[in-house]
């Protein structure tokens, strides 16, 4: 059945924080791990037994959820399986700062003789998967795991996401935000703007409205274009957009980000499980990445 894939003898793997689903990755030719998400000490897996709806249900009933990197057993079971197959694996696990399962893939592979190499490009959701088809990119043009490694992480710096979050009570509950930062948040109706760009979600603005929430992001990512990823024009730059459960607004907010920046074939994903375990439904998100134009 996988007779084509033996052609490329570099296997690209990631998880499903990147949001590729698992019918993606086969059409792809690429492998993605399910996270492991706890409900109420269940476990699940990502996109194989637990559905976004399924996922948000159970938050807004009360549920306890914890989301954890893949068991290393996992880990290791699959980069063996995928080298039987294949001469070497990159794999492309959620950002060091937002998890330690990259840190903790990165010692795992000092066993490998450099078979494994291990991506610390510090991605999520939508601006991780255009890392991952970059990646079978460059494996499709001959490039080595390493040389791949190398490319991606030289690019890390180059996207930006930026996060409208609808309901404070999450990022209380994850402690991430005090609780009196969160009650004066809901009583004003504020709308907080984070930012992820690198190691972390930080703090980016305060809007009042989502109107004004919108405005910021589509400014932030013009200013991130010329500045950060040194594209004025956009041309050579990436937009994608994500949201967690919230269908409507998503494809107007598309609209209105095609509209200010003309040209863009823009995709939009929901936001991985573990993202939406610390921010709750109702986020809106847009992102900007440098595209991978020569290697």
């Amino acid at each position: 059945k996988r007779n084509e894939d033996h052609m490329s003898k570099v296997a690209i793997l990631t998880d499903s924080n990147s949001g590729i689903t698992q019918e993606e990755a086969e059409q792809a030719g690429i492998y993605v791990f399910p996270t492991p998400v706890y409900i109420n000490d269940e476990v699940f897996y990502e996109g194989v037994d637990l559905t976004t709806d399924q996922f948000f249900a159970r938050q807004a009933e009360g549920a306890e959820i914890k989301t954890s990197m893949p068991v290393v057993g996992d880990v290791i079971d699959k980069w063996e399986s995928l080298l039987e197959e294949y001469d070497e694996v990159v794999y492309i696990p959620l950002s060091s700062g937002l998890s330690s399962s990259c840190e903790t893939a990165i010692m795992l592979a000092e066993d490998y003789d450099g078979k494994v190499q291990v991506v610390n490009n510090q991605r999520i959701s939508v601006t991780m998967k255009l890392s991952v088809y970059d990646a079978k990119k460059l494996a499709d043009a001959g490039k080595s795991a390493t040389e791949i490694k190398e490319i991606l992480e030289a690019m890390k710096f180059e996207s930006t996401i930026y996060i409208m979050v609808d309901t404070l009570e999450y990022l209380k509950k994850g402690g991430r935000i005090t609780p009196a930062a969160a009650a004066i948040g809901s009583l004003l109706k504020i709308k907080p703007v984070l930012q992820i760009r690198g190691e972390k979600l930080d703090s980016f603005a305060k809007a009042r409205t989502v109107k004004q929430a919108k405005q910021i992001m589509m400014d932030a990512i013009a200013k991130d274009m010329d500045e950060v990823l040194h594209d004025p024009t956009g041309e050579n730059t990436i937009i994608a957009m994500a949201h967690t459960q919230n269908e409507e607004e998503i494809a107007k907010f598309k609209a209105e980000v095609e509209e200010r920046f003309p040209g863009h074939d823009i995709f939009v994903d929901p936001l991985s499980l573990v993202v939406s375990s610390h921010i709750g439904p109702g986020a809106l998100a847009v992102t900007c990445t440098k595209k991978l134009t020569s290697f």
